[in-house]
């Protein structure tokens, strides 16, 4: 029998015998372990999916990339929506706002001269070519609106309407030299006429001419319109900035910086009448 343990047939069923229980060992200790074929499939298949994976993620991504894009789309839509229609509101705010603020300061002017008849209007346009600043308001004849027209501002004076349309006209400042205009010294009741010069409009000036030798301006009175012609007395014009000897007829002169800001202009009132409306004065009246 002890030699049997010595022969090639018991070594080879050890041998087999030794590798049965480590192979039992093994798959005993990792039961919870998948089969080894199953491992080997699965090494073959995992490129395959992998990709499917990482496409199918893809496009659950993009989808909801796309839902989440209509909806802050539909978001934004709506978001702006509620901010034009506040911006709206407030323009419209702000107009009748602004609306309000522009009539009340004529009701002043209104109580003191309750002869007046007014038209508001808007500027509309600007002639860049203009040197004396004339501009086009909304407003025509459809709207009461003629030709010669006094136009003011809560500041004072503007000027006067030079051309009417149906819906609009044109307003001729009193920088211009086509406007001549009664005025006096609100002090001294000196009076003169104010007369537009292309020198001084480019200052944003005019100029009171015709005064008497003897009068008593100074600087920094006010000038304020005498009540002839086209213009109803007491609107204010500017106050006088220099004062100087006119050398063709030794006569005093006064120039004048008229209380509206031409450039800032968006509102005017015009006069479409009042007691004692005239005709136009023209230079050599006086």
């Amino acid at each position: 029998m002890r030699f049997f343990f010595r022969t090639r047939q018991f070594k080879i069923i050890v041998a087999i015998f030794s590798v049965v229980v480590v192979i039992s060992l093994v798959f005993g200790l990792a039961a919870d372990k998948m089969s080894p074929f199953s491992d080997a499939a699965g090494v073959l298949t995992a490129p395959f999916r992998n990709a499917y994976t990482a496409v199918s993620n893809g496009i659950k991504d993009f989808l909801k990339t796309t839902n989440d894009g209509n909806e802050l789309m539909i978001k934004n839509t709506e978001q702006e929506k509620e901010i034009n229609e506040l911006r709206k509101k407030i323009a419209d705010y702000e107009t009748t706002k602004n609306k309000n603020e522009f009539l009340t300061k004529y009701l002043g002017i209104k109580e003191d001269n309750k002869d007046f008849m007014f038209a508001p209007a808007t500027l509309i346009s600007r002639d860049n070519g203009d040197k004396y600043q004339g501009f086009v308001i909304n407003k025509g004849s459809l709207s009461g609106i003629k030709l010669y027209d006094p136009v003011i501002t809560d500041a004072g004076l503007v000027g006067f309407i030079t051309e009417v349309g149906t819906t609009t006209s044109k307003v001729t400042t009193v920088l211009s030299p086509n406007l001549s205009l009664g005025a006096l010294d609100s002090r001294t009741s000196d009076s003169g006429v104010i007369k537009g010069e292309t020198n001084l409009a480019e200052k944003g000036m005019c100029r009171l001419i015709n005064l008497s030798r003897t009068c008593g301006v100074a600087m920094g009175d006010y000038v304020i319109s005498s009540g002839e012609g086209i213009f109803p007395d007491g609107i204010l014009i500017g106050s006088i900035a220099n004062i100087g000897t006119d050398p063709t007829n030794s006569s005093i002169y006064a120039d004048i910086k008229p209380f509206v800001d031409f450039k800032e202009i968006r509102n005017v009132m015009i006069i479409t009448s009042f007691e004692g409306q005239g005709g136009i004065v023209k230079q050599g009246d006086k």
